[in-house]
């Protein structure tokens, strides 16, 4: 080659394209999905449903129903309850990231059970709850305002989720929105 005719492929080593192009996607691909919150927390892309969550302690409950009214109309999801537990007996290898931890569930005796609503509002709307007995006879028909409020399924420092409300009903037949 003559000294007066150089060309940009002297001074660009053979094959480093081929070498620095999986880099570059590899880059690109590991900034989607994730919104940074701040203080080296990461924001996942994890959904949030929408509707009411229901809890119920009392022994007898075997059923549900529910009906969520807002601007003039209602909407009446299925609400089916299932046996409910709670964490007993943890254990961990460690303290560490890497270290893995373990669990024993057992039954509470009460039920839990999600009526999803995907177009239920962020405001104030009225529901009407009815939980029945083996013979289908009513333990609780109550009427109650609930306030659907968006869930943070990442924390209070990721965008919000979908809204969500919760009732209670207690041993007792007690009734109350959370």
């Amino acid at each position: 080659m003559a000294a007066g005719n150089l060309s940009t492929a002297a001074f660009r080593p053979p094959g480093m394209w081929r070498r620095t192009w999986p880099l570059g996607v590899l880059l690109l691909a590991t900034a989607c999905g994730v919104v940074d919150a701040g203080d080296d927390m990461a924001c996942t892309a994890i959904g949030t449903p929408v509707g009411v969550s229901v809890d119920v302690e009392h022994p007898d409950a075997v059923a549900a129903t529910i009906e969520v009214c807002w601007d003039g109309s209602c909407a009446t999801p299925a609400l089916e309850l299932h046996p409910s537990s709670r964490a007993v007996e943890t254990t961990c290898t460690g303290t560490s990231p890497d270290d893995s931890c373990s669990a024993r569930s057992e039954p509470t005796g009460g039920k839990h059970g999600f009526a999803s609503l995907p177009r239920l509002p962020a405001k104030p709307v009225t529901a009407t709850l009815r939980v029945l007995d083996q013979a289908g006879s009513p333990l609780v028909d109550r009427d109650l305002a609930l306030n659907p409020e968006p869930a943070h399924p990442n924390g209070p420092n990721c965008p919000a989720g979908g809204p969500q409300a919760r009732i209670s009903v207690g041993a007792d037949g007690s009734v109350s929105a959370r």
